[in-house]
């Protein structure tokens, strides 16, 4: 079953550089003063179509100086350090407009490159969506390479899941669905409504932004990469991401197909369903790696149960568990041709979104269903 949105025609195809080199467009993001990436010549050879519908924005990315990203964030003040990771540090800052801004500031020794960083800003400088990350500008002064984002105030999903502080309240169940509805439909336009499709490849919780109503939006696309066109069934390529995340077939032979993200955000899944990490060295062995540990929960549904993360305190309907139960076992299964597309799994999540019911009642026995666990 196709995606219902790439079969309707809308969008320009555009001849790309299947290696998404930098080479022909690192000129375009390598200015200093108010220039601004827009959809022109250069970009297009650099391999990014945009987008067209209703989702879509005439946005374009604005050039900063270090100077004033340095202003912005108060010389890169420890105190305005809001997250950190292998691309380097990111602060919050405050723009001379006004504008409260997230500025990630890459490392020169850290794992992502020039070319992610190019690769990022045509992304996201193309690619507009209500669950994309909105890129307001970025740094190429010099050596110095920062991006800037709009700023999401409740952080990533990973702060409200994982070691938890005293005062902080868990995330409800609707709230997890609610959140896993968001970053469906992220990675939907990705797959779907971007012509040739983008492949995510670094879907993860901590890639997963929340405003102060937790509606997500996906963040960090240096690692994405344009799938597959015509007759070719996967893009072959270096293997990149996240370890726990990534797709054992991917993972194997460098063969990305749109279902090698489907199997990161079957593991996302996983982690709101059970509040456990991807791969968490703390636990004992057999338990590290989340899917690993999840499999006999999944195969045994009188067990699935439990699974849960023990902080919802039972405040869910089973129903509602066994049907994310499901869709999560179909996009971790190891034969990538059994999992669902990311339209299926849209369907599937806003009805049990609709649906959710965060009350005990039903919590002791679990319906019988016609839909066989995998």
């Amino acid at each position: 079953m196709n995606c219902f949105s790439c079969m309707n025609p809308k969008f320009k195809d555009v001849d790309f550089d299947e290696d998404m080199s930098p080479r022909s467009i690192d000129s375009s993001v390598a200015g200093r003063g108010k220039q601004k990436v827009n959809d022109n010549e250069s970009v297009k050879k650099g391999g990014f179509v945009k987008a067209k519908g209703k989702d879509s924005k005439d946005n374009v990315a604005t050039c900063f100086s270090f100077k004033e990203l340095s202003l912005a964030t108060q010389n890169f003040k420890e105190a305005n350090l809001i997250g950190e990771g292998g691309f380097g540090c990111v602060y919050k800052g405050r723009l001379e407009s006004g504008m409260i801004v997230a500025v990630k500031q890459l490392n020169h020794e850290g794992l992502q490159g020039n070319q992610e960083f190019v690769v990022e800003v045509l992304m996201l400088s193309l690619l507009h969506h209500p669950n994309l990350v909105n890129l307001i500008g970025y740094c190429s002064d010099r050596d110095q390479r920062l991006l800037v984002y709009e700023f999401m105030p409740m952080g990533s999903l990973e702060n409200h899941l994982f070691d938890l502080e005293p005062n902080q309240t868990p995330l409800s169940w609707s709230t997890r669905l609610k959140i896993a509805v968001g970053a469906a439909r992220g990675l939907e336009f990705l797959h779907c409504r971007a012509n040739p499709p983008v492949i995510y490849r670094d879907l993860k919780s901590s890639n997963i932004l929340l405003d102060n109503d937790y509606n997500v939006k996906l963040s960090d696309f240096g690692l994405a990469k344009l799938g597959p066109v015509g007759d070719k069934t996967h893009v072959s390529t270096r293997v990149m991401g996240t370890y726990g995340y990534c797709a054992p077939e991917y993972a194997m032979s460098g063969k990305l197909t749109l279902k090698s993200d489907i199997y990161s955000f079957g593991v996302v899944l996983l982690e709101l369903i059970s509040g456990r990490r991807a791969m968490d060295f703390s636990k004992k062995p057999g338990e590290q790696n989340l899917v690993v540990w999840s499999r006999p929960f999944l195969k045994d549904r009188k067990q699935f149960v439990q699974m849960v993360d023990p902080l919802l305190e039972g405040r869910y309907s089973v129903k509602s568990l066994q049907q994310a139960v499901l869709i999560t076992s179909l996009c971790i299964h190891e034969q990538a041709n059994v999992r669902p597309n990311i339209t299926e799994v849209v369907h599937a999540l806003e009805y049990l979104a609709t649906q959710a019911d965060t009350s005990r009642k039903g919590r002791s026995q679990v319906p019988a269903s016609p839909l066989r666990l995998m």
